[in-house]
């Protein structure tokens, strides 16, 4: 087991060096040894999430999966929670926000007040998700995620594991060099439970008030907070990565 104290960037190169012939689900499996109990995985069930869910489920693997139910989701991301935990019998931990903070929000702004400028929404976001997932995270040394270099311009530099600096833990991404279609073969010929609203022209899916289809030919990120014209289209989840 590795304590938080040893979490750094030299253990990054470590684990590169150590996992660099080991295929996603052997490298899950290593990981879950390597920092027994204190490994976890969020999903947000996109598609991406639910690739890693069915690698970490399929495989019977020691590592905590869980979501952040920020109380704004689609109902159709319910859905396919609900049949993620038919499919595999396997239990999800549900976290949500501080009761009292999101009270005071949505009593002193109203239920839309991010829509009025970018740190309002940033606001918001760090009530409903940043805020849980640190609870969590103070209690791991891995986070697994299921980021994708291509989902936006802001994560072209990301690599397969990186440490998160504010949380003092290790990210793996996983998935990091997968292309979308390679995402969608995987969810199809493995026949793993997806959001129908993919299919819909939904391609990034947060919460229902911050997320749209998105248009033929436009950035997969687009669709989140659409009426941000200077925003890096990022919630503060994923902006601690130590760089080099």
């Amino acid at each position: 087991m590795i304590t938080k104290d040893l979490l750094n960037k030299d253990l990054v190169l470590q684990l590169d060096n150590e996992v660099a012939t080991l295929g996603i689900q052997d490298t899950l499996r290593y990981l879950s040894t390597r920092f027994q109990g204190e490994i976890v995985f969020s999903t947000s069930f996109g598609q991406e999430d639910q690739v890693i869910t069915d690698m970490i489920f399929t495989s019977d693997l020691p590592i905590l999966v869980f979501t952040l139910d920020t109380g704004r989701h689609f109902e159709e991301t319910y859905k396919v929670m609900n049949q993620t935990l038919s499919k595999y019998e396997k239990k999800i931990k549900v976290c949500f926000p501080d009761k009292e903070q999101v009270e005071k929000l949505m009593t002193k702004k109203g239920p839309y007040s991010f829509y009025e400028s970018v740190e309002n929404r940033k606001e918001c976001c760090h009530i409903r998700k940043v805020e849980p997932l640190q609870k969590v995270l103070s209690l791991a040394s891995c986070w697994i995620t299921g980021l994708r270099s291509g989902q936006s311009g802001a994560r072209h530099q990301l690599k397969q594991f990186s440490y998160d600096v504010a949380n003092k833990v290790i990210k793996y991404n996983p998935l990091i060099k997968w292309s979308l279609d390679e995402v969608n073969e995987y969810l199809k010929l493995n026949h793993v439970p997806h959001n129908v609203l993919y299919d819909r022209g939904f391609l990034s899916i947060g919460c229902a008030p911050c997320t749209r289809a998105v248009a033929e030919g436009e950035n997969i990120r687009s669709g989140r907070w659409w009426w941000e014209s200077n925003s890096t289209k990022e919630c503060g989840l994923h902006q601690n990565d130590q760089k080099e």
